[in-house]
């Protein structure tokens, strides 16, 4: 344990706060009592994650992780893999011909040669061992519903000794539990503290709680809002990162449970600096009622929610495809000119060819090094290049590519188990540039009339988004070996 490095992630966690007043709407005013409160909320569940020892983490890993692998089993049956009725024994048959063979190791362990092979297992595709659009896209449509069904199963509703128990849903008391800490303790407003503990498990949704509100709330509360949603991850999307990062890092569900919790009180310290409050808003001191549904139509049955959300997970499984193919190749097409420049130049391991070789993604890491610093991620030149690398790279990219690349820099030793630790904190967040119009246009639809300033606010959100995501990695840094065996965090 290096006790300089959690000083400088203690010290970076006021540094973050510093750089966002920089930028700030009115640097006279200074949100206190939003930062004090929504600091210590962070240092508390951050004690209680690494203080109390790692039981808390392996609990919730434990609970997660069965969820994690029956997640696959729909995508196992669809496209093959060593429990599917499509390619049940991979010796006596790989499936229904050459689409279905394919299939079934590109989602299954490994190779395994059949009888009638033409290429033997030295000469496939390595990378045909994990495809993500057969592993790890399903496992989204799967979270998706659910979520929805929990959501929609209510209990209660019968007497104990004479005491009635009305019928409530433990997806929405959890949350207004949240909503409840953080309103009283940060004092702001029930609505951007109902939709910040939304945010904790679900997305863009978490703004239709609080939709009748949004035509008068404040400015500072919508930042804080847009904040909340890129600085969050939905639990759709919580079992696809856990899925990349699992062999590299056995506890990484709870972890990002637990940083999902701790983004959410940044949001708000940082969003709150960048935009104040000037206003009374109109929910000042008093938590929203949960909004019922106005067409008074019957709730949908258990079955129901469970398809309807996994029907909403294609979308967004599709919409993750469409995004990651457009992106990415826009992002070759950009450096293309300057891979031929390279050439050009000539080959070597000069800065000038490997600068030039992918100039955008090297061009975000310079930027971000400063930034990544603050984490205490590390003191060592290559170990920080790294990090900041897979930090800049979310901006363009997306957190898939970078939690990808961050298991194998992790798996073969490039990067140690506390850069791990952190740049997994940090990447856990909706904030890049692909998420922008999902979030901005997502809200500006219930409130058309305020679409405006709604679309001024989207990048002070995302800046204040990725300056709360970078501080919840502070938080993991500073307490990383801090009050136990830094060994137990990672697990396995």
């Amino acid at each position: 344990m290096n006790l300089g490095l959690n000083l400088i992630s203690l010290l970076g966690i006021g540094g973050l706060c510093v750089v966002a007043w920089l930028g700030s709407e009115n640097r006279r005013i200074i949100p206190w009592n939003v930062i004090v409160f929504g600091i210590g909320l962070q240092l508390l569940v951050g004690f209680i994650v690494f203080g109390l020892g790692s039981g808390v983490v392996e609990g919730i890993n434990s609970l997660l992780n069965p969820i994690l692998d029956a997640s696959e089993a729909g995508g196992r049956f669809l496209f093959g893999g060593s429990k599917s009725l499509l390619a049940n024994d991979w010796v006596i048959g790989a499936g229904p011909g050459a689409a279905g063979r394919w299939l079934a190791r590109a989602v299954g362990s490994g190779y395994v040669q059949v009888p009638g092979d033409r290429i033997g297992p030295d000469s496939l595709n390595p990378g045909f061992s994990y495809v993500l659009a057969f592993r790890a896209l399903p496992q989204i449509i799967f979270f998706a519903g659910l979520v929805s069904l929990l959501y929609r199963i209510q209990i209660g509703g019968f007497s104990i000794l004479g005491l009635d128990i009305p019928k409530f849903n433990p997806m929405n008391a959890i949350v207004r539990v949240f909503a409840i800490v953080f309103q009283k303790t940060m004092k702001i407003s029930g609505a951007e503290s109902l939709s910040g503990a939304a945010n904790i498990f679900v997305g863009i949704e978490s703004a239709i709680a609080i939709k009748p509100f949004l035509p008068k709330m404040t400015r500072s509360e919508i930042c804080a809002i847009l904040t909340s949603c890129f600085g969050s991850i939905a639990s759709s999307v919580l079992g696809l990162y856990a899925g990349f990062l699992r062999p590299s890092f056995p506890s990484i569900a709870g972890h990002l449970v637990s940083a999902s919790i701790l983004t959410i009180p940044a949001c708000f310290v940082v969003a709150k600096i960048l935009v104040p409050e000037t206003e009374e808003p109109e929910t000042m001191g008093s938590l929203p009622e949960d909004v019922e549904d106005e067409d008074g139509k019957p709730k949908p049955s258990y079955m129901d929610s469970l398809i309807v959300g996994a029907l909403d997970g294609v979308k967004m499984a599709v919409g993750i495809a469409a995004v990651l193919i457009a992106i990415l190749g826009v992002i070759a097409l950009f450096n293309a000119p300057f891979n031929a420049l390279s050439n050009l130049v000539g080959g070597g391991d000069s800065l000038i060819v490997q600068f030039l070789q992918n100039p955008l993604r090297n061009l975000m890491g310079m930027l971000f090094v400063p930034l990544t610093a603050l984490t205490g991620v590390a003191t060592d030149w290559p170990t920080l290049w790294n990090a900041s690398l897979l930090i800049g790279q979310r901006l363009f990219e997306t957190s898939i590519p970078p939690y990808l690349a961050l298991n194998g820099l992790a798996s073969s030793g490039v990067l140690n188990q506390r850069a791990l630790l952190i740049v997994s904190y940090v990447l856990c967040g909706f904030a890049h540039l692909p998420s922008y119009g999902i979030f901005v246009g997502g809200v500006a639809s219930l409130v058309p009339e305020r679409r405006g300033e709604i679309s001024a606010l989207g990048f002070k959100s995302l800046w204040a988004a990725t300056l709360a995501t970078l501080m919840t990695g502070c938080v993991a840094g500073l307490f990383y070996g801090l009050l136990g065996d830094p060994t137990s965090v990672i697990g396995g």
